[in-house]
């Protein structure tokens, strides 16, 4: 199926952008484990330091889960983290830390920690509502988006073959803004990255999820690979790279990440066809966006 990808390389100043978006965007991500918002990272960075945006992140999870990961992290932080008893106990702190750290390098301003189980990889999304306390999460999640009133909601694509955390995490956000006002609801936004060059994902919904259905051929993109600085010796591959160095008693989303990366957005069907303009807006303005 083919895609529209909008993406706009229009040049503005800084100062024009704003003006030209006449608000601040405000940003929520909705993630199950610490450094999944990696995923985001660059887009993230330009709303909140280009933009003078607000972005805040609900976590489901402290990702003790990610203990057979930690092996390297055992050197710096002294302990056996990679042994379950031990990573399952230190983990949600350090992770925690490590998660404000990079939150600190694309300007993340509230944490909303759910401290959900990371009991063990599994695709299984009904086994992961059974364990999780999924009418609290959907209570006080709602509570958060209504408070705050967001533009925006980012979350990570909920296709077959994700991690079930993931796709629960993003079932709740969904079933969070649904439960709204449809006057007062952000719009929401799944994501995932491809490589440069690649076609990225064929996704309409995930099975037997019909909230998860997103508007047919529409996606909203930034390239990280965008070259800036002098002589066009940077790109925004950097910023991912530093977020990702925080998390330092993990090995796998530094893999993950390797190689140019395109940061893809979808339009979740329950959005209605009233937010395609500002978010249409919005990504122009993030493609346009400069560092000084």
């Amino acid at each position: 199926m083919k895609k529209l990808f909008l993406l706009f390389l229009v040049s503005y100043s800084v100062q024009g952008i704003s003006q030209e978006l006449d608000y601040q965007p405000k940003i929520l991500l909705v993630t199950a484990h610490p450094d999944d918002d990696a995923l985001f990272s660059v887009t993230v960075w330009k709303t909140t330091k280009l933009l003078g945006g607000i972005v805040d992140l609900a976590l489901m999870t402290n990702g003790e889960g990610g203990y057979k990961y930690s092996t390297l992290g055992n050197y710096v932080y002294g302990k056996e983290l990679d042994q379950e008893e031990t990573g399952r106990d230190y983990l949600p702190g350090i992770r925690k830390k490590e998660l404000m750290a990079g939150g600190d390098v694309v300007g993340i301003r509230n944490y909303f920690f759910f401290d959900q189980q990371d009991f063990y990889y599994t695709q299984d999304v009904e086994e992961t509502l059974e364990k999780w306390d999924t009418p609290p999460i959907l209570e006080r999640l709602t509570s958060i988006i209504e408070k705050e009133k967001y533009d925006f909601v980012f979350m990570m694509l909920p296709f077959n073959g994700n991690h079930g955390h993931h796709n629960v995490a993003t079932i709740m956000a969904l079933q969070a803004i649904e439960s709204m006002d449809p006057d007062n609801r952000p719009i929401a936004l799944p994501s995932w990255n491809k490589r440069e060059g690649q076609e990225g994902l064929d996704f309409e919904m995930l099975e037997g999820y019909p909230i998860t259905k997103v508007l047919p051929n529409v996606i909203f993109e930034f390239d990280r690979n965008q070259k800036f600085g002098f002589d066009d010796r940077l790109d925004y591959n950097i910023i991912t790279n530093w977020v990702i160095a925080e998390h330092k008693s993990q090995g796998t989303m530094q893999l993950l990440m390797q190689g140019g990366r395109v940061e893809q957005y979808w339009y979740a069907e329950i959005n209605g066809t009233d937010g395609l303009d500002k978010t249409r807006q919005f990504f122009e303005v993030i493609n346009a966006a400069q560092p000084d």
